[in-house]
């Protein structure tokens, strides 16, 4: 099932991203050609508030020519870790800082036509100042409770795919913890 490299057709370099189209020879052998766009990897922040509310930001997005909400994201500068991006992020686009930090996981946005893998974050413990976006970015904040983010979801008006899957994976914690908690009751009531 691999694919084996034969040469560049195209490649064109932006401020960041990176576009080429390749020939490939393919495993039955047919000759194909691959659109790539090389990305240098990104991070997602999914901050909770201590009323289980989910920060979301506002950006319009100019491929899909919509305003669309998302949770706290952006691209690691060149040599940045991860966790510093993140950090760093969540500043800017919020003005909100965590004291907790854990890393929820890995994947690749778009792995049809990109490279990019992006690194998603919980913050918790949450302490509010004043955000400071990029000049390039116009963004607003708004704290939504987790009902709420999941009728989003549910009604189209959430279609961002990094943020959907933020909030499964909090669905996830949430019901793993609950089933503990319940464990937990019934064994003491035996």
């Amino acid at each position: 099932m691999e694919e084996r490299f034969n040469k560049r057709l195209i490649e064109k370099k932006g401020r960041f991203l990176h576009f080429c189209v390749d020939e490939v020879t393919l495993s039955n052998g047919h000759i194909s050609t691959r659109e790539m766009v090389f990305h240098p990897g990104a991070v997602a922040i999914l901050a909770v508030t201590p009323a289980s509310e989910i920060i979301l930001v506002r950006q319009y997005r100019y491929p899909v020519k919509e305003v669309l909400y998302e949770i706290p994201a952006g691209k690691l500068e060149q040599g940045e870790e991860p966790a510093s991006s993140a950090v760093r992020e969540l500043e800017e686009e919020t003005g909100f800082s965590a004291r907790k930090w854990e890393k929820l996981g890995v994947f690749y946005t778009a792995p049809g036509f990109s490279n990019e893998t992006m690194h998603l974050f919980e913050a918790t413990d949450l302490a509010e100042k004043e955000a400071h976006p990029d000049p390039d970015e116009i963004i607003t904040y708004k704290k939504v409770p987790l009902a709420q983010v999941f009728k989003m979801i549910e009604t189209g008006e959430i279609k961002d795919g990094k943020t959907i899957l933020a909030i499964l994976w909090l669905a996830k914690k949430l019901t793993k913890k609950l089933t503990e908690r319940k464990l937990v009751e019934k064994n003491e009531d035996d």
